[in-house]
Protein backbone atom coordinates (compact mmCIF):
# COMPACT_ATOMS: atom_id res chain seq x y z
CA UNK A 1 0.00 0.00 0.00
CA UNK A 2 1.09 3.42 -0.59
CA UNK A 3 0.41 5.87 1.60
CA UNK A 4 2.52 8.45 0.39
CA UNK A 5 0.77 11.63 -0.03
CA UNK A 6 2.43 15.34 -2.35
CA UNK A 7 1.61 18.67 -1.40
CA UNK A 8 3.07 21.21 -3.58
CA UNK A 9 5.96 19.07 -4.78
CA UNK A 10 6.62 17.85 -1.05
CA UNK A 11 6.44 14.42 -0.60
CA UNK A 12 5.28 13.31 2.76
CA UNK A 13 5.37 9.38 3.59
CA UNK A 14 1.90 9.53 5.03
CA UNK A 15 -0.79 11.98 5.49
CA UNK A 16 -1.12 12.20 8.95
CA UNK A 17 0.52 15.59 10.45
CA UNK A 18 -0.07 17.87 13.48
CA UNK A 19 -2.15 20.69 13.80
CA UNK A 20 -0.37 23.88 14.86
CA UNK A 21 -0.26 24.77 18.74
CA UNK A 22 -1.30 21.34 20.16
CA UNK A 23 2.23 19.93 19.53
CA UNK A 24 4.71 22.46 20.28
CA UNK A 25 7.26 22.32 18.01
CA UNK A 26 8.03 18.47 18.15
CA UNK A 27 10.18 18.14 21.27
CA UNK A 28 7.16 18.31 23.63
CA UNK A 29 5.94 15.24 22.43
CA UNK A 30 9.20 13.12 21.01
CA UNK A 31 9.18 11.13 24.07
CA UNK A 32 5.58 10.06 23.65
CA UNK A 33 5.90 9.98 19.83
CA UNK A 34 8.46 8.47 17.26
CA UNK A 35 8.14 11.88 14.91
CA UNK A 36 9.43 9.94 12.32
CA UNK A 37 6.40 7.89 11.92
CA UNK A 38 4.36 11.41 11.10
CA UNK A 39 3.86 12.74 7.40
CA UNK A 40 4.89 16.20 8.84
CA UNK A 41 5.62 18.18 12.11
CA UNK A 42 3.54 21.47 12.35
CA UNK A 43 5.11 23.85 14.61
CA UNK A 44 3.35 26.27 17.02
CA UNK A 45 3.32 29.20 14.99
CA UNK A 46 6.46 31.91 15.26
CA UNK A 47 6.25 34.93 14.73
CA UNK A 48 9.27 37.66 13.78
CA UNK A 49 9.57 38.72 18.10
CA UNK A 50 8.47 36.62 20.84
CA UNK A 51 4.91 37.16 21.94
CA UNK A 52 4.11 37.31 25.65
CA UNK A 53 0.26 35.47 24.82
CA UNK A 54 -2.59 36.69 26.72
CA UNK A 55 -3.59 36.55 30.39
CA UNK A 56 -4.41 33.55 32.23
CA UNK A 57 -6.72 31.77 32.80
CA UNK A 58 -6.27 30.78 28.37
CA UNK A 59 -7.53 26.80 28.05
CA UNK A 60 -11.00 26.24 29.37
CA UNK A 61 -12.68 22.55 28.69
CA UNK A 62 -15.99 22.11 27.28
CA UNK A 63 -18.41 18.90 26.11
CA UNK A 64 -16.35 17.68 23.30
CA UNK A 65 -13.93 20.10 23.31
CA UNK A 66 -12.14 22.98 24.71
CA UNK A 67 -11.46 26.41 24.36
CA UNK A 68 -8.00 28.28 23.97
CA UNK A 69 -6.94 31.84 24.13
CA UNK A 70 -3.28 31.40 24.15
CA UNK A 71 -2.61 34.52 22.00
CA UNK A 72 0.19 32.68 19.81
CA UNK A 73 2.55 32.82 22.60
CA UNK A 74 5.79 31.92 21.00
CA UNK A 75 9.62 32.38 21.80
CA UNK A 76 10.23 34.61 18.10
CA UNK A 77 11.96 33.52 15.05
CA UNK A 78 15.17 33.61 16.64
CA UNK A 79 15.23 31.03 19.11
CA UNK A 80 12.90 29.08 16.67
CA UNK A 81 15.94 28.74 14.38
CA UNK A 82 18.40 28.11 16.71
CA UNK A 83 16.35 25.51 18.88
CA UNK A 84 13.25 24.01 17.34
CA UNK A 85 14.65 23.62 13.27
CA UNK A 86 18.27 21.47 14.59
CA UNK A 87 16.10 19.28 16.85
CA UNK A 88 13.41 18.32 14.33
CA UNK A 89 15.64 17.74 11.30
CA UNK A 90 17.07 14.86 13.89
CA UNK A 91 13.91 13.05 12.07
CA UNK A 92 12.82 11.92 9.27
CA UNK A 93 9.66 13.81 9.10
CA UNK A 94 8.67 16.88 7.02
CA UNK A 95 8.69 20.41 8.64
CA UNK A 96 5.73 22.50 8.47
CA UNK A 97 6.57 25.96 10.26
CA UNK A 98 3.26 27.69 10.90
CA UNK A 99 3.91 31.17 10.72
CA UNK A 100 1.88 34.18 12.53
CA UNK A 101 2.06 37.91 12.48
CA UNK A 102 0.12 41.32 13.21
CA UNK A 103 0.72 43.29 9.75
CA UNK A 104 1.78 41.65 6.32
CA UNK A 105 5.09 43.43 7.40
CA UNK A 106 5.48 40.73 10.15
CA UNK A 107 4.21 37.89 8.32
CA UNK A 108 6.72 38.55 5.57
CA UNK A 109 9.85 39.40 8.06
CA UNK A 110 8.92 35.74 9.07
CA UNK A 111 8.87 34.52 5.48
CA UNK A 112 12.01 36.03 4.28
CA UNK A 113 14.10 34.78 7.59
CA UNK A 114 12.58 31.08 6.61
CA UNK A 115 13.64 31.43 3.10
CA UNK A 116 17.34 29.70 3.66
CA UNK A 117 16.22 27.36 6.35
CA UNK A 118 15.96 24.12 6.13
CA UNK A 119 12.06 23.53 6.50
CA UNK A 120 9.81 22.05 3.75
CA UNK A 121 6.42 24.27 3.51
CA UNK A 122 5.27 27.35 5.59
CA UNK A 123 1.68 27.42 6.72
CA UNK A 124 1.01 30.84 7.08
CA UNK A 125 -1.87 31.58 9.68
CA UNK A 126 -4.48 33.97 8.72
CA UNK A 127 -6.92 33.95 11.78
CA UNK A 128 -4.31 36.31 13.84
CA UNK A 129 -6.32 40.12 13.96
CA UNK A 130 -4.79 42.43 11.45
CA UNK A 131 -3.81 45.83 13.69
CA UNK A 132 -3.71 47.80 10.44
CA UNK A 133 -7.80 46.56 9.30
CA UNK A 134 -9.02 47.54 12.70
CA UNK A 135 -8.64 44.46 14.67
CA UNK A 136 -10.76 41.95 11.99
CA UNK A 137 -8.78 38.78 11.19
CA UNK A 138 -6.86 38.94 7.95
CA UNK A 139 -8.58 35.39 7.14
CA UNK A 140 -12.15 37.28 7.55
CA UNK A 141 -11.62 39.16 4.62
CA UNK A 142 -11.00 37.55 1.08
CA UNK A 143 -9.41 40.99 -0.55
CA UNK A 144 -6.98 40.87 2.52
CA UNK A 145 -6.65 37.06 2.13
CA UNK A 146 -5.24 37.48 -1.65
CA UNK A 147 -3.51 40.61 -0.83
CA UNK A 148 -1.45 38.66 2.08
CA UNK A 149 -1.18 35.67 -0.07
CA UNK A 150 0.59 37.18 -2.94
CA UNK A 151 3.09 39.62 -1.00
CA UNK A 152 4.18 35.81 1.36
CA UNK A 153 4.44 34.08 -2.00
CA UNK A 154 6.83 36.64 -3.43
CA UNK A 155 8.92 36.35 -0.52
CA UNK A 156 8.55 32.54 -0.08
CA UNK A 157 10.95 29.80 -1.46
CA UNK A 158 8.90 27.08 -0.13
CA UNK A 159 5.85 26.47 -0.91
CA UNK A 160 3.10 28.12 0.83
CA UNK A 161 0.12 26.52 2.71
CA UNK A 162 -2.83 29.27 3.67
CA UNK A 163 -4.88 28.39 6.68
CA UNK A 164 -8.24 29.50 6.57
CA UNK A 165 -10.50 30.96 9.16
CA UNK A 166 -14.23 28.76 9.73
CA UNK A 167 -15.57 32.45 10.99
CA UNK A 168 -16.50 33.70 7.68
CA UNK A 169 -20.16 33.37 6.32
CA UNK A 170 -19.02 31.82 2.92
CA UNK A 171 -15.31 29.88 3.43
CA UNK A 172 -15.37 29.39 0.06
CA UNK A 173 -15.18 32.68 -0.65
CA UNK A 174 -11.76 32.86 1.33
CA UNK A 175 -10.09 29.99 -0.34
CA UNK A 176 -10.74 31.59 -3.57
CA UNK A 177 -8.69 34.69 -2.51
CA UNK A 178 -6.52 32.46 -1.35
CA UNK A 179 -6.14 30.17 -4.56
CA UNK A 180 -5.85 33.66 -6.66
CA UNK A 181 -3.18 34.95 -4.31
CA UNK A 182 -1.15 32.21 -5.45
CA UNK A 183 -1.35 29.61 -2.01
CA UNK A 184 -0.06 26.02 -3.10
CA UNK A 185 -2.43 24.80 -0.21
CA UNK A 186 -4.99 25.40 1.92
CA UNK A 187 -5.31 23.92 5.23
CA UNK A 188 -9.04 24.36 7.36
CA UNK A 189 -10.30 24.26 9.52
CA UNK A 190 -9.07 27.07 12.10
CA UNK A 191 -10.73 27.40 15.45
CA UNK A 192 -14.41 28.59 15.96
CA UNK A 193 -14.74 31.60 18.12
CA UNK A 194 -16.97 30.68 21.28
CA UNK A 195 -17.36 31.89 24.83
CA UNK A 196 -17.81 29.74 28.32
CA UNK A 197 -19.04 32.07 31.25
CA UNK A 198 -18.38 29.79 34.65
CA UNK A 199 -21.76 30.33 36.72
CA UNK A 200 -20.59 29.80 40.19
CA UNK A 201 -17.88 32.26 39.67
CA UNK A 202 -20.20 34.82 37.21
CA UNK A 203 -17.32 35.53 35.33
CA UNK A 204 -15.64 34.47 32.28
CA UNK A 205 -13.74 31.36 31.56
CA UNK A 206 -10.90 32.53 29.79
CA UNK A 207 -9.35 36.30 30.62
CA UNK A 208 -9.58 36.81 26.75
CA UNK A 209 -13.81 36.38 26.94
CA UNK A 210 -13.66 34.48 23.57
CA UNK A 211 -11.22 31.87 21.96
CA UNK A 212 -10.81 29.08 19.91
CA UNK A 213 -13.30 26.04 20.09
CA UNK A 214 -11.30 22.83 18.89
CA UNK A 215 -12.32 18.83 19.53
CA UNK A 216 -14.76 16.41 18.38
CA UNK A 217 -17.46 19.68 18.78
CA UNK A 218 -16.70 21.07 15.87
CA UNK A 219 -15.87 17.90 13.78
CA UNK A 220 -19.24 18.13 11.28
CA UNK A 221 -18.81 21.43 10.58
CA UNK A 222 -14.63 21.27 9.51
CA UNK A 223 -15.84 18.09 7.34
CA UNK A 224 -18.52 20.21 5.67
CA UNK A 225 -16.16 23.06 4.99
CA UNK A 226 -13.70 20.83 3.72
CA UNK A 227 -15.77 19.47 1.63
CA UNK A 228 -17.13 22.66 -0.11
CA UNK A 229 -13.73 24.63 -0.19
CA UNK A 230 -12.13 20.96 -1.91
CA UNK A 231 -14.67 21.15 -4.60
CA UNK A 232 -14.54 25.07 -5.07
CA UNK A 233 -10.56 25.65 -5.78
CA UNK A 234 -7.87 23.20 -7.52
CA UNK A 235 -5.86 23.11 -4.51
CA UNK A 236 -4.57 20.59 -2.50
CA UNK A 237 -6.60 20.52 1.11
CA UNK A 238 -5.25 19.72 4.58
CA UNK A 239 -8.61 18.82 6.39
CA UNK A 240 -8.39 19.12 10.47
CA UNK A 241 -10.77 19.57 12.98
CA UNK A 242 -12.01 17.18 15.72
CA UNK A 243 -9.94 14.14 14.62
CA UNK A 244 -9.55 11.72 17.25
CA UNK A 245 -9.77 8.36 15.28
CA UNK A 246 -8.51 7.28 11.76
CA UNK A 247 -12.40 6.95 11.43
CA UNK A 248 -12.55 10.61 11.54
CA UNK A 249 -9.53 11.18 9.18
CA UNK A 250 -10.72 8.99 6.57
CA UNK A 251 -14.16 11.04 6.93
CA UNK A 252 -12.11 13.91 5.33
CA UNK A 253 -10.16 12.13 2.86
CA UNK A 254 -13.72 11.39 1.44
CA UNK A 255 -14.54 15.03 1.35
CA UNK A 256 -11.95 15.90 -0.46
CA UNK A 257 -9.13 16.24 1.34
CA UNK A 258 -5.73 15.70 0.28
CA UNK A 259 -3.65 14.82 4.15
CA UNK A 260 -5.30 15.50 7.96
CA UNK A 261 -3.75 17.51 10.84
CA UNK A 262 -4.83 16.10 14.32
CA UNK A 263 -4.88 18.54 17.01
CA UNK A 264 -6.51 18.65 20.46
CA UNK A 265 -6.36 15.41 20.68
CA UNK A 266 -2.53 15.13 21.37
CA UNK A 267 -3.34 16.48 24.74
CA UNK A 268 -5.57 13.67 25.68
CA UNK A 269 -3.45 11.07 23.83
CA UNK A 270 -0.01 11.97 22.91
CA UNK A 271 -0.14 8.47 20.42
CA UNK A 272 -3.20 10.00 18.25
CA UNK A 273 -1.43 10.99 15.32
CA UNK A 274 0.06 7.26 15.02
CA UNK A 275 -2.32 5.74 16.06
CA UNK A 276 -4.39 7.82 12.80
CA UNK A 277 -2.16 6.86 10.40
CA UNK A 278 -1.89 3.07 11.29
CA UNK A 279 -5.79 3.42 11.68
CA UNK A 280 -5.94 4.55 7.66
CA UNK A 281 -3.62 1.65 6.50
CA UNK A 282 -5.56 -0.61 8.75
CA UNK A 283 -8.38 0.49 6.58
CA UNK A 284 -6.78 0.84 2.89
CA UNK A 285 -6.23 -3.22 3.38
CA UNK A 286 -9.65 -4.00 4.32
CA UNK A 287 -11.28 -2.24 1.65
CA UNK A 288 -8.25 -2.87 -1.09
CA UNK A 289 -7.47 0.69 -1.44
CA UNK A 290 -3.42 0.55 -2.95
CA UNK A 291 -2.91 4.50 -2.73
CA UNK A 292 -4.54 7.00 0.02
CA UNK A 293 -5.12 9.29 -2.93
CA UNK A 294 -7.54 6.89 -3.96
CA UNK A 295 -9.87 8.45 -0.67
CA UNK A 296 -9.12 12.19 -1.72
CA UNK A 297 -12.90 13.46 -2.77
CA UNK A 298 -14.27 9.41 -3.21
CA UNK A 299 -17.48 10.78 -1.72
CA UNK A 300 -19.60 13.15 -4.20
Amino acid sequence: MDTKVNLAGVELKNPVMTASGTFGSGEEYSEFVDLSRLGAVVTKGVANIPWPGNPVPRIAETKSGMMNAIGLQNPGIDVFCRRDIPFLKQFDTKIIVNVCGKTTEDYCTVVERLADEDVDILEINISCPNVKEGGIAFGQNPKAVEEITAEVKKRAKQPVIMKLSPNVTDITETAKAAEAGGADVLSLINTLTGMKIDIHRRAFALANKTGGLSGPAIKPVAVRMVYQVANAVKLPVIGMGGIETAEDAIEFLLAGASAVSVGTANFYNPSATVQVAKGIEAYMERYGFEHVSELTGLVK
